[in-house]
């Protein structure tokens, strides 16, 4: 197995290589040897999720249904162990599998920052291989060191999201129940999107929609 196989076949089913550690030399949480692979959705998710079967049958959860379809069929097909970012408690350590593969790091806001979707990460899934093989180099540094004027913190209409108070979620929810909190409901978070490198997740407001009904249905 190799680095570039699994990127292909990932690439094929709609989704983005995130990252990727030794868990051992690494000391990744629940993890001892192999190599892992971190999965999530970009530019390329959508156009293939949007006509799925998960996408389409009015079911709740269809990412996640859709991911563990996936995920999973790829781990079943290159001989590798899938793990989730959800379906908890108790949940896959994500966070810190994403941060000690050195191409996500914490954000002003205290939310997770990807070197190339900025803060529109959506990981779906990973693949845990008994094997060790070669992958790239991390980042070498975080991208909101030279962020001018890091956006993310002042973007927040009523600043439930900034760099000098924790998240107030209640501020959020309440802001997304007014006219003006549409504007989020549709196009996703003001805050998020704020990031420069967000832009890279290549993401629609269909999708942004979709994530904003499953953080706050109404």
């Amino acid at each position: 197995m190799s680095y570039a196989q699994v990127q292909t076949h990932a690439t094929k089913a709609g989704l983005l290589t995130m990252g990727a550690l030794h868990p051992g030399p690494a000391k990744a949480k629940g993890l001892r040897d192999g190599t892992l692979i971190l999965l999530g959705a970009a530019g390329a998710f959508w156009p293939v999720f949007s006509t799925s079967p998960e996408a389409l049958d009015g079911q709740p959860d269809p990412i996640d249904r859709w991911s563990t379809r996936v995920v999973g069929g790829l781990a079943a097909q290159l001989g590798a162990r899938a793990y989730y970012p959800f379906g908890g408690p108790p949940y896959t350590p994500f966070i810190d599998w994403a941060l000690k593969s050195g191409r996500a790091f914490s954000s002003p806001t205290g939310m997770m920052v990807h070197d190339s979707v900025g803060l529109l990460i959506s990981y779906r899934g990973a693949l845990h291989f008994p094997e060790t093989f070669d992958i790239p180099a991390a980042t070498a540094a975080a991208p909101c060191d030279s962020c001018a004027g890091q956006p993310c913190a002042t973007t927040c209409p009523v600043a439930a999201l900034s760099d000098v108070a924790a998240y107030d979620l209640t501020a959020c929810h309440n802001y997304l129940d007014t006219p003006p909190g549409q504007s989020c409901m549709i196009q996703g978070c003001a805050a998020r999107l704020a990031c420069p490198l967000s832009a890279g997740a290549g993401r629609l407001p269909f999708q942004s929609a979709l994530h904003m009904k499953a953080f706050h249905p109404t």
